[in-house]
């Protein structure tokens, strides 16, 4: 091989990193493969080899398997600094509108009106805006009267949140250990509004039913 002369397969980990670049969002194996001309092993062991040389030369990139994908991302150490970037953009959602898809992430396939009965006000505004923003989609109808639209997320919403599958969404905290948690003045909410549905907290009391529901399943 001469001095002009590039090995072939640092070739085509250029080719895959400009591929990659130029997609943005995740591509499957499968769509790279495609677009490389190669088979899935082959592909599979280029994309372990880009990998090798970003780490090699200090890349600020690194490859992200997201959303089912691989995608080229910001290393997870640099982003306190590429944060910033929210300084001089526009802020695109707005709290209640997370708090909505937070509700629709955890609870899917969920209705409208399943969202304004959690969070006690309407949610349109919000249902839009994740709509507009492809974070959400419309998965089908509930079967009961009147046939509600069912609300789930995407795979913008994986990218976005850094994720493969919803399986790694987070595992929500029980009542006990999210009422730990709370202030005095939260506790007294809380409290009140337990109270409101007929069942008053009481850390005591809880324990006091585990033992009882444990002890009726032992007789």
């Amino acid at each position: 091989m001469t001095e002009c002369q590039e090995d072939p397969t640092r070739t085509e980990v250029r080719v895959l990193e400009a591929v990659l670049f130029a997609a943005g969002n995740p591509l499957t194996i499968k769509e790279i493969a495609s677009v490389l001309q190669l088979d899935i092993l082959g592909t599979q062991n280029l994309l372990v080899k880009l990998q090798d040389e970003l780490d090699h030369r200090h890349s600020g990139l690194t490859i992200r398997q997201v959303a089912g994908g691989y995608q080229l991302a910001t290393r997870p150490e640099l982003f306190s600094i590429v944060k910033r970037l929210g300084q001089v953009v526009d802020r695109k959602i707005s709290a209640p509108t997370m708090e909505t898809l937070s509700i629709i992430a955890f609870k899917q396939p969920v209705t409208k009106t399943e969202i304004e009965q959690i969070r006690g006000v309407r949610a349109e505004r919000s249902l839009q805006k994740l709509l507009e923003l492809d974070l959400i989609r419309e998965v089908g109808r509930k079967a009961v009267v009147g046939r509600p639209i069912l609300y789930g997320t995407t795979d913008t919403f994986l990218q976005c949140f850094g994720m493969n599958t919803l399986d790694d969404l987070p595992d929500l905290p029980t009542t006990e250990q999210a009422a730990a948690a709370l202030n005095t003045e939260q506790m007294e909410l809380f409290q009140e509004i337990r109270q409101r549905e007929g069942e008053p907290y009481d850390p005591q009391n809880e324990k006091h039913k585990e033992y009882e529901e444990h002890e009726e399943t032992t007789k």
